[in-house]
């Protein structure tokens, strides 16, 4: 006997052979949230507990055959996008995203937790041209502000000017992460009417993160395909994400990664 299928959520990003952030991420939260995940490999990374030891794009034509095999048979309720490395697949992931009818979350992924980059430095204007406009949602954290506005952040005032700036580039909603700042780790949800929403959560003494981004873009995306608003969608991502950083685990020499299963320990 068949069941009806779960709503159905695609990631678009890299894969972590170190399974703790990227597509390897976005599955097993999608998976914990209660979506059916599917994924567009953008590019394959060498990765562990250390950092990224290499990576390797796929072709713009593997993409979007991945994209269309997906979308127009399967169908999605709700898209995420992470890594996606260069200008030509940040524009080609762009027109694909431009002629769907589902919400998009867009993780504007610039570098890795240690440090490495995984965008090219001259692909961060085909992110803020053509990508932040198709979004419904754009997550950056304090880094990725600077880098897509030129804005230094160092205290809760300067992320509503930030938040501000980025929405004239042109996404729906942004989603100012606070986490690189001292104290309670606080998010600012910035929506185009002066919509303004603060979700703050406690702090946790635990280094191993990896993969916070892309766990909390998924969770949202999960949320939004769930039909939860927006607004609604981040706040039960921040909870899951906060519950996945204090039960975050030591894996190999370096930092871990956050614990996608901390419901069911």
């Amino acid at each position: 006997m068949s069941s009806t299928a779960p709503p159905r959520v695609l990631t678009v990003a890299g894969s972590d052979s170190g399974g703790g952030a990227g597509i390897q991420a976005d599955l097993k939260a999608m998976l914990a949230l209660g979506v059916h995940g599917m994924s567009v490999i953008t590019a394959v990374t060498a990765q562990n507990s250390l950092g990224v030891q290499g990576y390797w794009e796929l072709p713009a034509e593997a993409v979007r055959a991945q994209f269309r095999s997906v979308v127009d048979d399967i169908g999605v309720q709700a898209v995420k996008t992470g890594m996606l490395a260069s200008i030509e697949l940040v524009e080609t992931v762009s027109e694909l995203l431009a002629g769907l009818d589902a919400p998009v979350v867009v993780d504007p992924v610039g570098v890795s937790k240690h440090g490495d980059a995984l965008l090219a430095a001259e692909a961060v204007a085909t992110v803020r041209e053509k990508l932040l406009p198709v979004a419904t949602l754009a997550t950056p954290n304090l880094h990725e502000v600077t880098q897509l506005t030129g804005r230094v952040v160092e205290d809760e005032a300067q992320m509503v000017d930030a938040a501000k700036a980025l929405l004239d580039l042109g996404p729906r909603w942004v989603l100012v992460k606070g986490g690189h700042l001292p104290g309670e780790a606080a998010d600012l949800l910035y929506g185009g009417a002066g919509e303004e929403h603060w979700y703050r959560a406690p702090r946790y003494d635990n280094r191993h993160t990896h993969g916070t981004g892309c766990t909390l873009a998924s969770a949202i995306a999960a949320g939004l395909a769930k039909g939860e608003t927006l607004p609604e969608a981040v706040a039960s991502a921040k909870e899951y994400i906060t519950g996945a950083i204090a039960g975050g685990f030591a894996l190999g020499a370096g930092i871990g990664p956050v614990d996608h299963a901390w419901r069911w320990r």
